[in-house]
């Protein structure tokens, strides 16, 4: 399974968590976010990082110029499209050769047959617990409802992720189950990450997939 810490934005804090090898570190370029860059995010940082942790930018509804410029200037590798984005909007995304986690917020009635015209244009799934934010709720949602999800795109698992409910999460299963998202659960404060405890989590998680 793969690991991926979003919300980071201190140079710090991003270099020691890089250094726990998540397979993803997550950037939030949405101004209101508690846990947006602003002009905190080092692109010297962003640059000296592994290949082996891609660097995902997570964007609400951003005009496609902005988006594009933002990618170009932090080295991206992917972006998380966490808003209303279109198909077509993607699709735009995609003809510009840029690899697509797609955000969805999942409640007990979430249908999720709206989903298949992003099928071919998405590397990635993500669903989040539908809540007042747009992410960061710290809030899980009733991962049963993942049953009616029966499409080919590979997804991660958010909302409420951390170390008090990790047993819980390593007994879920599903066949589209790529890996997944730690945010809020894992913070001193907004943005700063609790360096301690994402190690150990990092730890265990890969102690686990060395085990399959």
């Amino acid at each position: 399974m793969q690991v991926k810490i979003c919300g980071m934005r201190e140079a710090a804090n991003i270099l020691a968590i890089a250094d726990f090898n998540p397979d993803f570190l997550g950037f939030i370029f949405y101004d209101k976010s508690p846990r947006f860059v602003a002009d905190k995010l080092s692109t010297e940082v962003l640059r000296s990082l592994p290949e082996s942790v891609a660097k995902v930018g997570v964007f609400v509804d951003a005009p496609l110029p902005e988006l594009l410029a933002t990618t170009t200037r932090y080295s991206l590798d992917y972006v998380q499209l966490h808003g209303h984005e279109t198909p077509a909007y993607c699709r735009a995304v995609h003809d510009q050769g840029l690899r697509i986690i797609k955000a969805f917020s999942v409640d007990e009635q979430f249908d999720f047959s709206t989903l298949a015209e992003y099928e071919p244009l998405c590397d990635l799934f993500l669903f989040d617990t539908k809540g007042a934010q747009r992410g960061g709720n710290g809030q899980t949602f009733d991962w049963r409802v993942l049953a009616n999800y029966q499409g080919p795109t590979p997804f991660l698992l958010s909302g409420g992720l951390g170390p008090a409910n990790i047993d819980e999460l390593l007994r879920f299963h599903h066949p589209q189950l790529a890996g997944y998202d730690f945010n809020s659960l894992l913070e001193i404060s907004p943005g700063l990450k609790d360096v301690e405890a994402a190690g150990q989590l990092l730890t265990r998680l890969h102690e686990q997939r060395a085990d399959y």
